[in-house]
């Protein structure tokens, strides 16, 4: 039987994207550090990315549809933690993707799930991609499937860094963060599932967030980005 929560394997995640969608988003991040031909190289840089095993069910069809642009706060969050009060945009992006690697479909309905993530987003319309934080959740009738299997995971993260494109252009012009303050974080980790009679199993993960850490302020998501790991 599949079993697995396919969207939060990020294996081809951003792939379908156009150019204008994958500038804008590093663009965001490296607030004007990079020119344009740096930050296409950024966004189609190589990553860890992991094939899904047999279990895993096929990937969700569709876009996220328009409330889920706007989870309703009285849905509450489930099992989803809550976003922790942390400054350091490496620390943060270790604690949001283990967020995003974690569920429990036996105590969190998917609009909950939504709610949850969307609690850790920046409220800075400007800079937050709800979209690409919303497409990691499977579409109703998967998560519906999830559920009768009692479906559940759990994350450990292994370790957090500044992709090294990002570290050349923050030294190259140091003062061009400060518009924004957001930071490119990429994080490694392994997600273990579990499910009914069990079954279960585990998986490397690799992820690269953009985080907005503004002085005096903790820090918080602005968007999911495709794998750039080096």
């Amino acid at each position: 039987m599949r079993n697995r929560f396919p969207s939060l394997s990020l294996s081809s995640y951003g792939a379908g994207w156009s150019a204008n969608r994958r500038i804008a988003i590093v663009a965001a991040a490296v607030a004007g550090l990079l020119a344009l031909a740096g930050i296409v190289a950024l966004l189609t840089g190589g990553g860890n990315n992991h094939e899904a095993p047999d279990s895993a069910a096929p990937a969700p069809t569709g876009s996220p549809s328009s409330s889920e642009a706007a989870p309703k706060p009285s849905s509450g969050s489930g099992s989803v933690p809550k976003p922790p009060q942390i400054s350091e945009p490496v620390a943060y992006a270790k604690a949001a993707a283990q967020m995003l690697w974690s569920y429990d479909t036996r105590d969190t309905s998917r609009d909950q799930q939504l709610a949850g993530m969307r609690a850790w987003m920046t409220t800075e319309t400007k800079y937050a991609d709800w979209t690409s934080v919303s497409g990691q959740v499977p579409d109703p009738v998967l998560w519906s499937r999830m559920a009768d299997q009692d479906q559940h995971a759990t994350a450990h993260i292994t370790e957090g860094h500044y992709p090294g494109a990002f570290k050349q252009a923050l030294a190259e012009d140091p003062s061009a963060i400060t518009e924004a303050y957001i930071y490119v974080v990429t994080v490694n980790g392994k997600q273990t599932l579990s499910w009914k009679k069990g079954g279960g199993g585990a998986e490397e993960r690799a992820v690269t967030l953009a985080v907005q850490c503004r002085p005096n302020h903790d820090c918080t998501l602005a968007a999911i980005a495709p794998s750039v790991t080096q």
